[in-house]
């Protein structure tokens, strides 16, 4: 059950709004069903001799004295709206249980408290069997202004509650974090215009993803601006300097043709001016590493932090944790960017799914996660990916999610906890995609039985506790083929079975084969770490001189310049 609080100034208009046809003949039967006197309000759904102008006199009978005290002005933003929804597959309720449900949350939200004389005047509209709308003039009898600090959360935690007792579906309690719903209007122009989603939901997208590429400040509003969206920084009056910032979709305009602005707040809580800040700060102070014969690198780099991040979460520092699923949520923006193949539209959604699991109450620590962060942005300017190494960093990515999913669950956080697991399906999905072919050719590429009875003696050797299940598993045959290259690659088969093998328990890996295909797969080969090793001793002179990405880089999708899926 979803309650959306908002205020506004006309009564009338929202009245007629209540009990018309709706925007698109939606409203088939608007009556009341439960008022602050159900004998003194008139019911324009029900009586036809009772007009739109009469009901508004007596919802507004207390804001006029108030307005006459004042000298002729009325109370700012005195019409408090909230409809309230069920989900979707539940139960149908009667007038009276919306009745019921209508006076709770008034209660609740401070409105018009149970027993109260002199409380707020508010009738609740019934438009359809799963939802009303409840509306109220917010000036009462004694013409003092109600109690509303924090009413919405109010709402949504009585919401909870009559979810339990009326058995119905209950709703993941949320804290604050969310960003704001796109509005009934929003999803209307969207239908209107054959658009997938909506522009507010189409910038926040995008804006994540150029968040998650680029490496300062200037970059991102350029970046924003070269696929079309219109940016309008805010300029402090004393300053002189950026205070916030609205972005505009292509084409989005209102009826006089102007572009309809979306603060960045108003997209999402991290993606203020400010919570940017913080983010790309931590990138500002690190030169991008010096490029070494593995082209691999950036893979392996963001593989590694990958598995770092995973260490934390399950560490007592939550602040470090927090900023590691922050970074991780850019991680897997920059994945989907530098990803070919048709699992990429699951990691697309991926990403876009983990944004909601990627903040909570709790403050993160940017620092923590520089590695993390900064690995990732070298993804977005990495060669195209390379073959089973970008499945390696998937399948780090698969681990990492669900044990976000397990972290935020651990600390009471629902709409995360959810958000992460709809990652992890979309990550799971993706990586069946891409795993299952290059496995298959792994195997065919098996080597010959005398080389693989050595390996098969290396397993037991180094993981004697796993060996009968690494062997049984189906995909030991790509194991061999993997073993076989890392060999050629100057590994010692044995020590490195036993490293990979350390990095993370395997006991409750389904497949343990696999696990440390990918493992090994993740790993640089011996020449790529003795060039990384002279490259160090070199100094850092050298590395000061590479060069720095532009923003013109950072090269986005022709489809993801459109909102059209």
């Amino acid at each position: 059950m979803v309650p959306d609080v908002s205020t506004g100034s006309d009564t009338r208009g929202l009245i007629v709004y209540l009990f018309g046809p709706g925007r698109r003949d939606e409203h088939t039967d608007p009556h009341i069903v439960a008022a602050w006197d159900m004998a003194g309000a008139p019911d324009p759904g029900r009586d036809p001799e009772a007009g739109y102008t009469l009901l508004a006199k007596r919802l507004d009978h207390h804001v006029d004295l108030r307005t006459r005290e004042l000298g002729g002005k009325k109370p700012p933003q005195h019409v408090w709206h909230c409809p309230v929804r069920t989900a979707p597959g539940d139960r149908y309720l009667t007038d009276d249980e919306w009745a019921e449900v209508a006076r709770r949350i008034v209660h609740a939200a401070g409105v018009a408290p149970e027993g109260d004389e002199k409380a707020c005047r508010w009738i609740a509209v019934r438009h359809a069997d799963d939802h009303i709308h409840i509306m109220a003039t917010t000036v009462r009898a004694d013409g003092r202004r109600p109690r509303s600090h924090r009413d919405g959360q109010r709402a949504q935690a009585e919401c909870r509650r009559i979810e339990t007792e009326f058995g119905l579906r209950r709703l993941k309690s949320g804290d604050l974090t969310a960003p704001r719903t796109p509005t009934g209007a929003e999803r209307a122009k969207a239908e209107r215009q054959g658009q997938m989603v909506t522009a507010r939901h189409w910038l926040r997208e995008q804006a994540y993803a150029v968040a998650a590429a680029v490496r300062n400040e200037a970059d991102y509003f350029t970046v924003l601006q070269s696929l079309g969206i219109q940016v309008k920084p805010r300029i402090g009056p004393e300053t002189g300097e950026v205070i916030g910032y609205s972005l505009a979709a292509p084409g989005d305009t209102n009826d006089q043709g102007e572009p309809i602005w979306y603060g960045g707040s108003k997209l999402a809580p991290d993606l203020s001016i400010n919570r940017l800040r913080e983010r790309l700060a931590t990138q500002e102070v690190a030169d991008r590493p010096q490029h070494v014969a593995d082209s691999n690198t950036p893979w392996c780099r963001v593989e590694s932090a990958l598995n770092t991040a995973s260490a934390v979460l399950g560490s007592d520092d939550d602040a470090a944790a927090q900023g590691h699923l922050d970074a991780f949520g850019d991680a897997l923006h920059t994945m989907a960017h530098a990803t070919n193949g048709p699992h990429r539209d699951e990691l697309v959604a991926a990403a876009q799914a983990f944004n909601r699991a990627r903040r909570s109450t709790i403050r993160a620590d940017h620092q923590a996660a520089t590695a993390l962060r900064q690995a990732a942005k070298e993804l977005s300017h990495a060669p195209d990916e390379p073959g089973g190494l970008a499945i390696a960093l998937l399948f780090a990515a698969l681990h990492l999610a669900c044990a976000s999913a397990k972290w935020h669950e651990q600390r009471g956080h629902e709409q995360q906890a959810t958000a992460a697991e709809q990652a992890f399906r979309h990550l799971q999905a993706s990586y069946q995609q891409a795993a299952k072919p290059v496995l298959a050719n792994l195997a065919r590429r098996a080597p010959r039985a005398t080389t693989a009875s050595r390996f098969e003696q290396d397993v037991r050797a180094a993981l004697p506790d796993h060996a009968d299940r690494v062997l049984a598993d189906p995909a030991w045959a790509a194991l061999t083929t993997t073993l076989a290259h890392a060999e050629t690659a100057g590994h010692n088969p044995r020590r490195l079975l036993a490293k990979v093998g350390a990095q993370r328990e395997l006991d409750s890996a389904e497949h343990p084969a696999e696990v440390l295909n990918w493992r090994i797969t993740a790993q640089p080969s011996r020449r790529a770490q003795s060039a990384r090793r002279r490259s160090t001793v070199r100094g850092t002179s050298s590395m000061s001189a590479a060069p720095q990405p532009s923003a013109t880089q950072v090269n986005m999708r022709a489809e993801e310049r459109g909102r059209h899926r």
